[in-house]
């Protein structure tokens, strides 16, 4: 029978309709690719396959533990180390008087790479971004009075994982702890130091045989030990999106998975102690739907290899507060930033929690900005309720549907990692690279059209001057300690046994007949150092060398206002005509930094405006930096830094230019450098510095002039 309509029937519909239309009007595309809608019913829960389940249990999309926070909160971790390993040992015992409850080491740029602090490429990277270790005899003063068999230690350590993990372990035996005592992480995820972060050694093969190595003495020996952390912190730092993130991340994982298996050790055996890190930025919602997605598609990865031990499933992560969000600008903002990013991790289920200091953008963390940084998660946990209620945002309409959304575009992304034979072929291809390095561009390009707000750098700057006490570390001291240090380490140790821990090592490397983990403890044993270690395997392994490619297009399509582009192109042009070539600049990183988000995103916008670009390869000297310059016939050299060892490099880049009678070659700086040493660096020659949050056509339009 046929339904009476009433007038008021007919309006409900309208409104109903036009409702729908203005709702429909407001969606909107995330940049992993995600259509938003500004409402959401319990509709867009229907056939969603994630939301079974109860915390502690498969798929665990709701938390690896049954109770979550409402037994005990997260683990409030303190990621720090500078100077010398006296320094970093005082800086971690006042954290654990105040609430830090573990440690996670930041080990200084030279020890990633595996140099000793006496060798001539890291004269500028003793001590300045990390604490430095040489030895076991540095690692046993690093936790002087801390047990090592009650205190989980954290170590971010990836291509010298050998000689420090081997060192740790040694500085525990030392102390009159057993390999069975020990607890903390090592992160030890190489795959991701060839994507982003750069801090590799060794080619990738023998890489993975290490992780493997390291895997299998600690299934064995260590059974509290975290044998690897797999990252995803460092792709999103280097501007990957949240899906790019988690989709690499879980396929890297994957890929450890398969090597610890290829070994014959059972999935039971390893699998229940690997972990994950996140970063954790601005887009809350993203954030929180991002870790629940992670634990569901590991549970359902993992289950294909029939684990009988349910904890197998179970993906545990420690998450970080995003790096890349801190602005030089307005820098009390970044408080409020960090505490957002910390929530977003406490929802989104995580075990463990750093969070960054508001100042970091400008330099390392004082005592006062790291007090704050770690009483926000206090706060959190002690004030605000939210450990009081496990899974809070668990049946969210907008949650729940954006988590659904999520595992499909990762899905994508892994699929074609797959399809090219896995996640160590696609790194070879340079895939994920690439994929990376697009959608920071794109991202910087939202950022420089004002289409994405960062308020106090593209919008609301302040007018007054910011007043920040900055912590400064004297490289050249530290330096000149180590290197004290490890001469008395050379005169007082027994040369046989130093000499014959690092011919087992060799021998291993070349036969794969031992254990590469448990030779490197003996050796640590034998006080050999952290460079001698790598210098033996580099011996069989060699040292990888990376290539300097960019992509192009991406930056200038990804503008929304021409004009922005077409100021700088014309003044490009007006350049061309007076000297009948375009502007030639050499973007350089040197010193042992890896992280080249700056340095790509200048390359490729610069040469999308029309520059002419050369770019260096990373861990450039200063001397190969002036020579590159001089042969490439540049007008400007532009040089990325971020971990503090401009008042050291630059210097002498600017004496090389003086020996090449290349003065006329204009230097520029830009990154991660304190407000208070711009003059320093202008008292010596350098033209211009640009910080953090700079606009790139605003940068090339001011470099144009000084030119």
């Amino acid at each position: 029978m046929a339904k009476n309509y009433t007038i008021d029937d007919w309006n409900k519909q309208a409104e109903k309709e036009l409702r729908e239309k203005k709702l429909s009007d407001l969606k909107w595309e995330t940049p992993e690719g995600i259509m938003v809608k500004p409402l959401y019913t319990k509709e867009d829960l229907e056939g969603l396959e994630h939301t079974d389940g109860f915390p502690g249990l498969p798929p665990f999309t709701r938390g690896p533990r049954a109770t979550m926070y409402s037994n005990r909160p997260w683990t409030i971790r303190q990621y720090a180390g500078f100077s010398t390993a006296s320094e970093s040992n005082r800086f971690y015992k006042e954290g654990l008087k105040n609430g830090v409850m573990g440690l996670s080491v930041a080990f200084d740029l030279a020890t990633h790479r595996g140099y000793d602090s006496d060798h001539p490429r890291v004269v500028a990277d003793v001590g300045n971004a990390g604490v430095a270790i040489d030895s076991i005899e540095d690692m046993k003063v690093l936790f002087e009075g801390i047990p090592l068999n009650k205190m989980s230690v954290s170590m971010t350590m990836n291509g010298a994982v050998l000689p420090v993990l081997g060192s740790f372990i040694a500085a525990g035996i030392e102390q009159g702890c057993s390999k069975s005592e020990l607890t903390g992480t090592i992160q030890n995820d190489i795959l991701k130091e060839f994507m982003v972060r750069n801090t590799y050694i060794y080619p990738p093969q023998p890489s993975m045989r290490i992780v493997a190595d390291i895997i299998e003495f600690t299934s064995r020996e260590m059974p509290k030990f975290n044998s690897i952390s797999i990252s995803g912190y460092h792709m999103q730092e280097a501007g990957a999106n949240q899906v790019q993130e988690l989709a690499y991340t879980l396929a890297d994982g994957l890929e450890y998975v398969k090597i610890a298996l290829d070994r014959g050790l059972n999935i039971d055996d390893f699998a229940p102690r690997l972990s994950f890190f996140w970063s954790i930025g601005m887009n809350f919602f993203m954030e929180v739907a991002k870790m629940r997605a992670a634990r569901f598609m590991w549970s359902e990865m993992i289950k294909n290899f029939n684990p009988k031990n349910m904890k197998s499933l179970a993906l545990r992560t420690h998450c970080q507060t995003s790096g890349v969000s801190l602005t030089e600008q307005d820098a009390y903002n970044n408080v409020v930033r960090t505490t957002v990013e910390a929530m977003a991790a406490v929802f989104g289920g995580t075990q463990s929690l750093h969070t960054n200091s508001f100042d970091e953008a400008l330099a390392l963390p004082t005592s006062f900005s790291a007090r704050i940084a770690r009483n926000t998660q206090l706060i959190l946990a002690e004030e605000t309720g939210i450990t009081n209620v496990i899974d809070p945002l668990a049946g969210s309409y907008y949650v729940e549907n954006l988590t659904s959304n999520i595992i499909k575009e990762a899905k994508k992304l892994m699929k074609e990692v797959e399809d090219v034979g896995g996640m160590v072929k696609a790194i070879e291809l340079g895939i994920p690279k690439m994929r990376i390095e697009e959608s920071s561009a794109k991202k910087q390009a939202r950022v420089d059209s004002k289409e994405e707000t960062i308020v106090g750098v593209n919008k609301y700057q302040p007018n007054e001057q910011q007043d920040i006490n900055i912590l400064s570390i004297d490289n050249e001291q530290a330096r000149k300690e180590q290197v004290a240090k490890l001469d008395i380490l050379k005169k007082n140790r027994d040369l046989s046994k130093v000499n014959n821990s690092l011919a087992k090592l060799i021998s291993a490397a070349e036969n794969n007949n031992s254990n590469l983990l448990e030779l490197s403890i003996e050796a640590s044993l034998n006080r050999c150092t952290i460079g001698e270690i790598t210098e033996a395997l580099e011996k069989v392994f060699d040292r990888h060398k990376p290539s300097s490619k960019t992509i192009s297009g991406v930056y200038a399509n990804s503008v929304k206002s021409s004009d922005m582009l077409s100021g700088v192109k014309k003044e490009i042009e007006i350049f061309k005509n007076k000297f009948g070539r375009r502007p030639r600049i050499l973007v350089v990183k040197m010193g042992q930094d890896g992280h080249d988000r700056g340095s790509k995103l200048i390359a490729t916008a610069f040469a999308d405006l029309g520059f002419d670009v050369d770019i260096g390869p990373l861990f450039q000297t200063p001397e190969e930096a002036a020579k590159q310059a001089v042969e490439n016939d540049v007008h400007i050299i532009g040089v990325s830094t971020l971990a503090a060892g401009h008042k050291t490099l630059v210097p002498i880049l600017m004496k090389e230019l003086k020996k090449l009678d290349a003065e006329s070659i204009k230097v520029i700086c830009g990154g991660v450098i304190p407000p208070n040493d711009y003059p320093f660096l202008e008292e010596i020659g350098v033209t211009k510095v640009f910080g953090p949050g700079t606009s790139i056509p605003d940068a090339a339009l001011e470099i144009i002039k000084l030119l």
